[in-house]
């Protein structure tokens, strides 16, 4: 018991962090390229409360990280209005990039909190970092693979719909409503860890080997 509630504690400021700058990178692209949805709905913030859905970012990291599984879990889509954005099929490129690029970024912020850690003498203070920062990297890492998959409604379905060709865009975007069903079947069925686990690692192992130290 006593070691869930630290690994909670560990990665409840890791977690909160990811799904908000995560978040809040889709909202502030898209104001950015003229999708004014999220800003006037108040999305585009570092506020977490704002991002936060009680069953996908709070009830069900919890229960994956306790059954010792992939960590899952989501937050509130930020909405976005594709059709006014100045140039919707490319644009949509760059909004949806945004979160996993914010993951990407942040992997490497938590990698240089445990730099900051290694480098200070063993206290009560470093010893949180290190593994704060580890959980950091490894939510953010798996945040960005799992939303790079190529099945929308996750972003790497956006960028594929993004990419491919009009008619064929379209085609493949109707596979949106059964996107979750799909996604959820496939973490069930062991496929999903299969499928982004190499992925993951290697992120990781980029992370550690900028840095020179060992997760």
């Amino acid at each position: 018991m006593d070691s869930i509630i630290q690994n909670i504690a560990i990665y409840a400021l890791p977690v909160i962090f990811a799904i908000t700058l995560h978040e809040a990178a889709h909202g502030y692209v898209a104001k950015h390229f003229g999708d004014l949805t999220a800003y006037t709905q108040g999305r585009v913030s570092l506020n977490p409360i704002r991002h936060i859905d009680p069953l996908g970012t709070i009830i069900l990291p919890v229960v994956t990280l306790m059954l010792g599984g992939i960590l899952f879990g989501w937050a509130k889509p930020v909405p976005v209005n594709f059709s006014a954005l100045r140039n919707p099929k490319r644009d949509m490129l760059w909004v949806a990039l945004a979160g996993p690029g914010a993951n990407l970024f942040m992997a490497f912020l938590w990698g240089f909190v445990i730099k900051l850690g290694l480098g200070l003498p063993e206290s009560n203070l470093s010893d949180p970092m290190i593994l704060m920062g580890e959980a950091g990297i490894k939510i953010n890492v798996i945040l960005m693979v799992l939303n790079l998959l190529p099945l929308p409604p996750l972003d790497g379905g956006r960028v594929a719909v993004s990419l491919l060709p009009h008619r064929m865009a379209d085609t493949f975007a109707k596979i949106e409503p059964y996107g979750f069903m799909i996604l959820v079947l496939l973490l069930m069925t062991g496929v999903l860890g299969a499928v982004i686990g190499p992925f993951i690692g290697f992120t990781i192992q980029m992370v550690v080997w900028f840095f020179g130290f060992e997760t």
